[in-house]
């Protein structure tokens, strides 16, 4: 009976439930608890494993650079990171007003790495996220065009709750880039929540976009509903680089003293030599 139980329960997809059912007929004491207090241990438990499974399909879909959370975030190395204004945006009410968050700062201070966190909590919360570079981002638009995939495409972007575009406006546009990205944005203002993260200042933007009337009108789409994030500082990688490199012991290479001094060595032998001259 019990395995027909669970057999039935796998079928219905309730394969929380059937593995919790057959944990509990492995309990010698089991029969202590009452049907109900069993049946909410069964229901918590597929609770539980649906909420799992589905935040694991949400972190694959996101493809995020970087396995990484808000926890993990180091905030004892000065580089201007605002740990309110970070507890601020773990809460994910920017996402649910569909404001914009900029990542912005010099190589290796670690925007990528505080972009990550906050897809990371976002896709915790239950938002879908998705993270790409901006290079390949519009690489990918311009093959959807050319493969008559180009209006599905844009509709599956406008529908991510949140869209981390890494390294933004490293190169200049192209106009077929300008209009893509045009389209890109559009679609998602007000609508749904974008980050950047980018170590180009944004006064320099306008010449990246390169055509005046885009790039006010992208630029009108991200910045004025946007937080800010600004980093500065030295590298961290140069800083971990550092550390790893004094935290390894130091080898003494020296093997000056494995070989002997010739000159001792001769001097010996001569006079050994003399000696035995003596003795003849």
């Amino acid at each position: 009976m019990r395995h027909q139980s669970t057999d039935k329960l796998r079928t219905l997809r309730l394969t929380g439930m059937a593995r919790a059912l057959e944990e509990q007929c492995a309990q010698a004491d089991i029969g202590r608890l009452s049907f109900d207090e069993r049946l909410a241990m069964l229901i918590d438990r597929e609770e539980v494993d649906r909420h799992n499974a589905a935040l694991a399909q949400r972190l694959r879909l996101a493809r995020l650079r970087q396995a990484v959370c808000l926890e993990d975030i180091d905030y004892s190395t000065p580089r201007g990171l605002d740990r309110t204004l970070l507890r601020s945006l773990a809460g994910g009410r920017w996402l649910a007003e569909h404001n914009n968050v900029l990542v912005l700062g010099p190589t290796g201070a670690g925007k990528s790495f505080v972009a990550c966190a906050l897809g990371n909590q976002a896709a915790r919360e239950g938002h879908s996220v998705r993270y790409q570079r901006l290079s390949r981002l519009l690489d990918e638009l311009a093959i959807a065009r050319a493969e008559g995939r180009y209006a599905r495409l844009l509709s599956r972007l406008s529908k991510v709750s949140l869209l981390i575009v890494d390294d933004w406006l490293m190169a200049k546009l192209t106009a077929d880039q300008r209009r893509d990205l045009m389209e890109v944005i559009d679609d998602r203002h007000q609508r749904s929540s974008t980050l950047l993260a980018t170590q180009i200042p944004i006064e320099r933007w306008h010449d990246q976009i390169g055509d005046p009337t885009y790039a006010d009108a992208i630029l009108d789409r991200l910045i004025h509903n946007a937080y800010r994030i600004e980093l500065r500082g030295a590298s961290m990688r140069q800083r971990q680089g550092q550390s790893s490199t004094d935290e390894k012991p130091k080898v003494n290479n020296d093997i000056s003293k494995d070989i002997p001094d010739t000159h001792i060595v001769h001097s010996r032998a001569t006079t050994a030599t003399k000696k035995d001259r003596k003795t003849q």
